[in-house]
């Protein structure tokens, strides 16, 4: 029984993704990738043979633009986020070696249901926003996005990508603090909690593309792109660049839009440890 819950769980037809990278703009992509490395539980590595991070089972990848990258918060793109087994003594080192906090720490027990829970945003290079949370480890752990309909967004994920659709109860709204944090929708790709929010948190319930901000798309991986891309162009899905390979590597890819304008790439051909 528990094996075929397993099967119910997963849409038919839909081939079981992983995450594969976040691609960053940034004036400096060798500094960003200093910064990174410096800071967080990730390596220096290269991806299609350009320098990129290593966090884990996934990539950071980066693009040089000659202007800073938008980062305001009507993308759908909010944050990325490490986690940290001792949160207070990870702000204390964090902030001693000059890391710059958009954030400083802040208890939310009330919100998460743990009692010592805390969380604090770094101010990362390009202003790009990086979470780090209480958690039982120190890696790259999650995605935060926003969306006008959360519920909706998380379906298309588990229609197209296999993921495991989590819903909050109810689709009323729901406030902490005064600001809207509910509903809400999440699901968990290898190692990484993507965690969909209202856009309404920050009053938004149309977005702007991804493509051009600190934020540029994220990638999810694939065994057939082909298949992925026919039922996608099938049901109309906006195809934003058709298969083609990936410079520097022999991996086809392709990139389309996601729920609230969210750009994705789909690679064809799962993360590897380099």
């Amino acid at each position: 029984m528990r094996f075929l819950a397993l099967i119910l769980a997963v849409p038919l037809g839909a081939q079981q993704a992983h995450f594969h990278h976040v691609h960053l703009n940034s004036l400096d992509p060798e500094a960003a990738i200093r910064f990174y490395t410096a800071r967080f539980d990730c390596e220096r590595a290269a991806f299609a043979a350009r320098p990129a991070v290593w966090a884990q089972k996934s990539w950071l990848l980066f693009d040089k633009v000659k202007a800073a990258p938008p980062h305001q918060t009507d993308s759908p793109i909010w944050h990325i986020g490490w986690g940290a087994e001792d949160m207070q003594a990870v702000y204390k080192k964090q902030v001693e070696s000059g890391t710059r906090f958009h954030t400083p720490i802040t208890d939310i027990s009330d919100l998460a249901n743990f009692k010592g829970f805390y969380y604090a945003y770094v101010d990362g290079p390009d202003h790009a926003l990086i979470e780090l949370n209480t958690a039982r480890h120190h890696n790259f752990g999650h995605l935060h996005t926003f969306s006008a309909d959360p519920h909706a967004a998380a379906d298309w994920y588990a229609k197209y990508f296999g993921v495991k659709a989590r819903k909050s109860p109810s689709k009323e709204p729901r406030m902490y603090r005064n600001v809207q944090v509910g509903p809400s929708a999440s699901f968990t790709m290898d190692n990484v909690n993507v965690i969909i929010y209202p856009g309404m948190y920050r009053g938004h319930t149309r977005f702007r593309t991804t493509r051009g901000t600190v934020f540029d798309h994220v990638a999810y991986s694939v065994d057939k792109l082909d298949e992925v891309m026919a039922q996608m162009t099938k049901d109309g899905v906006k195809v934003l660049q058709k298969p083609k390979k990936i410079k520097g590597s022999a991996r086809r890819s392709a990139i389309v839009e996601g729920p609230d304008m969210i750009a994705i790439e789909i690679v064809e051909g799962h993360a590897a440890r380099p």
